[in-house]
């Protein structure tokens, strides 16, 4: 077993939430991979530990490689894990606290502000995770895998849709209506799917009432993202996922069905286990090898 220091053992009396703090500021602003949001999301819940950690140690408690430990110091703008151990020992000894927020607010931050609240209403619904697990499961199995959205929620079956190809061999994005539609349903039904994600968000086009009808007439099982308990789409899924869409502003704001979507995402690589990690691992270094993403 690793001997932690005597000053490790003293860390214990911190103020975890500060070290939280201070962490998710070392973070904030930098655009990870799905590995490194791995490798931050496991400091942030074991930040006193993995001071005394090598980039070899940090690779083995994540389970990812020792270069995505590297790649991922990098991403923060550390010019080598040293140098990034240093900064998180900082963030964690450090006595710096965020600077408090005022009690006023104007009419955006109340928006704002009626945002947070729905999306702790999908948090507190998340308490029991069985459903989210189930569905997880049935997506993560179905080969191909569907993701239908149509009008206002196509962006967010593409944004599915493009995640979720980093750790399934076939992905599908439908967002044409009609007859393309039933023919690209038909053929991945023929094909061996078994399942597909629809989106349906206000204001919810007819074509899409009309495409699920389709899905379950070539025996395709529905999951559908939606922020309605009862209506005309719910009648036709076999499993519904609730999120609230916020209507306070100009435009419809998504933001609690694109965390519910990412959540759902989060839990089928879970349930992918290895494999998962695996893909994941592969694009992160073919990516790295291409030089696709820009690091400064």
């Amino acid at each position: 077993m690793r001997h932690v220091p005597e000053t490790g053992r003293s860390l214990a009396v911190l103020d975890a939430s500060r070290i939280v703090a201070n962490l998710r500021t070392l973070f904030d602003g930098h655009r990870l991979s799905p590995s490194q949001r791995r490798i931050a999301r496991y400091l942030l819940d074991n930040a006193q530990e993995a001071v005394f950690f090598t980039s070899a140690d940090l690779a083995e408690r994540v389970g990812v490689s020792q270069p995505s430990v590297t790649r991922f110091a990098a991403a923060l703008g550390f010019r080598g894990f040293p140098e990034f151990r240093e900064a998180l020992r900082t963030s964690v000894f450090g006595d710096r606290r965020p600077a408090a927020t005022g009690d006023r607010y104007n009419e955006i931050q109340e928006l704002v502000n009626s945002e947070i609240r729905d999306l702790e209403r999908l948090r507190d619904g998340l308490a029991d995770s069985g459903q989210l697990r189930r569905v997880a499961g049935h997506l993560a199995r179905s080969s191909p895998l569907l993701v239908m959205g149509l009008r206002i929620s196509a962006p967010l079956a593409h944004l599915f849709g493009y995640l979720a190809e980093k750790v399934l061999p076939d992905v599908r994005v439908l967002d044409a209506p009609g007859s393309i539609l039933e023919d690209r349903l038909s053929r991945a039904a023929e094909s061996g799917a078994e399942w597909v994600l629809a989106i349906g968000l206000p204001r919810y086009p007819r074509e899409l009432e009309q495409g699920l009808v389709w899905a379950r007439r070539v025996r395709l099982k529905v999951a559908l993202v939606t922020d309605q308990p009862v209506g005309r789409l719910t009648d036709l899924a076999d499993e519904v996922l609730l999120a609230p869409v916020s209507s306070g502003f100009a435009f419809d704001s998504h933001a609690g069905p694109t965390v519910l979507c990412t959540a759902l995402l989060h839990t089928m690589l879970d349930t992918l286990a290895a494999e998962g990690q695996a893909r994941l691992e592969a694009f992160d270094d073919r990516a790295a090898e291409r030089q696709v993403f820009l690091t400064g």
